[in-house]
């Protein structure tokens, strides 16, 4: 008997496939939690559609993804820190100063947990930063950091 799974079933399928089960197993088990309904012509249809709409709305996402990250890649970024004179920074520069960093210079939101800044950057220099865009598709954001200059 077919039915359509309503929600991921460890061991069966994922939410939206059409699996073969037994006419038991889908009435007494995956019909009273609500895990899967019986798959008719109309519902199978539905489905597959929906399926197909989801695949290509991710098309979409990855596609932006990329191109957002080509943008950061080309993207210099120019951060202003209070600094001794041995180029050492009072304090650190943190994913959250990237990601203001980006918003300013290209109107993109970047989560700051998408950013990783390992080992802390705690001199002036030049870094490149990776900024994951979306799952998978990761960019590198060059950064330079620059002492503030103290016009008292």
């Amino acid at each position: 008997m077919q039915a359509i799974l309503a929600q991921d079933v460890d061991g069966l399928g994922k939410a939206g496939n059409v699996v073969n089960v037994s006419r038991g197993y889908l009435r007494n088990y995956l019909m009273p939690r609500k895990l899967a309904e019986l798959a008719t012509p109309a519902k199978i249809e539905e489905a597959t559609r929906r399926m197909e709409a989801e695949a290509a709305a991710k098309a979409k996402r990855v596609a932006e993804a990329n191109n957002i990250a080509e943008l950061l890649n080309r993207t210099i970024l120019t951060l202003k820190a209070k600094a001794g004179g041995d180029g050492r920074l009072f304090g650190s520069i943190t994913p959250q100063d990237i990601a203001d960093a980006i918003k300013d210079a290209r109107q993109v939101e970047i989560d700051r947990h998408d950013i990783t800044i390992d080992p802390p950057i705690r001199q002036t220099g030049t870094y490149t930063i990776p900024v994951q865009v979306v799952s998978g598709v990761m960019a590198e954001v060059k950064t330079i950091v620059s002492p503030l200059v103290d016009e008292s």
